[in-house]
């Protein structure tokens, strides 16, 4: 039997909305979203929250580095890191930017200037060293970033649009798919297809379902809804992301255990913790 290549995800950020590091955080983090996918002698970054800043250093040290950063969408909590990635500094590294939800009224290096603009911030992105490549592509485009590295995307339900992502390698298959809100009345077919048997679901369970009444219509879902569709698209293992600033650390330890009593093998997840499919 040949032996697997690396395929693994890291987690560099795994809250929503606001980054809040606190004593009562500190053991699933504190940091927005940002995850770290190795295909064989690759590195692809996906998002760039404040999580995105510590990874950054890491890369920086390591040396050159030539490397694609997808986005999900441009709400600041998934791209407040990027002006505070160092390796955007430094001359001679290659950086891809990809968005797939600004199409037709925006486009993702537009969006970059705006927000590091003044009065809202000191430098623009001219200030950065390194070769960067901004990609807008339309919902549901099928990427080829590296070899045996296949990224379908997908349509995700968030104001302003949002996309989600599966990457494909050696045979497997990581889904990346936050910030969405699910339907009442229906499962999200969208969805259920760009998850189907993937090993590694990471989806936004914001909110319990308890709580989700109080915040409809803010483009977030439930752990609960996750499971629903792991199970319908036949996929392997939730991974439960994109945690509500107010939830401390005991509350993820209720949502880790109620998670785990409903499917067994479901995962919370944690900064700093690597998974491999």
């Amino acid at each position: 039997m040949a032996e697997q290549l690396e395929f693994s995800v890291t987690f560099w950020g795994v809250r929503g909305s606001i980054a809040c590091p606190d004593p009562d955080t500190v053991r699933y983090g504190g940091n927005t979203s940002c995850l770290e996918i190795k295909c064989g002698g690759r590195r692809f970054i996906f998002d760039a929250g404040t999580g995105l800043r510590k990874l950054g250093g890491v890369v920086a040290g390591e040396g050159a580095c030539d490397i694609d950063l997808f986005l999900t969408h441009t709400h600041f909590d998934h791209v407040c890191g990027l002006p505070f990635f160092v390796p955007m500094f430094i001359p001679g590294n290659k950086i891809r930017l990809w968005a797939g939800h600004l199409l037709p009224e925006h486009n993702l290096r537009q969006v970059l200037v705006e927000m590091m603009m003044a009065p809202l911030f000191p430098v623009p992105p001219e200030i950065f060293q390194a070769d960067v490549f901004y990609n807008d592509f339309h919902h549901g485009a099928a990427l080829t970033p590296g070899p045996g590295v296949s990224v379908r995307t997908g349509s995700l339900n968030h104001p302003n649009r949002a996309t989600g992502y599966r990457v494909e390698f050696d045979g497997r298959a990581i889904c990346y798919i936050t910030d969405t809100e699910h339907f009442d009345d229906k499962l999200d077919r969208d969805i259920i297809d760009l998850i189907a048997g993937a090993d590694l679901v990471i989806y936004d369970s914001t909110y319990t379902e308890a709580e989700y009444p109080k915040f409809k219509g803010y483009g977030h879902s439930t752990w609960q809804e996750g499971l629903r569709l792991v199970e319908a698209a036949g996929a392997k293992t939730l991974v439960i992301f994109h945690h509500d600033p107010s939830h401390d650390d005991d509350f993820m330890d209720v949502v880790a255990r109620e998670a785990q009593a409903a499917r067994s093998g479901t995962v919370v997840a944690r900064e700093g913790m690597t998974l491999r499919p």
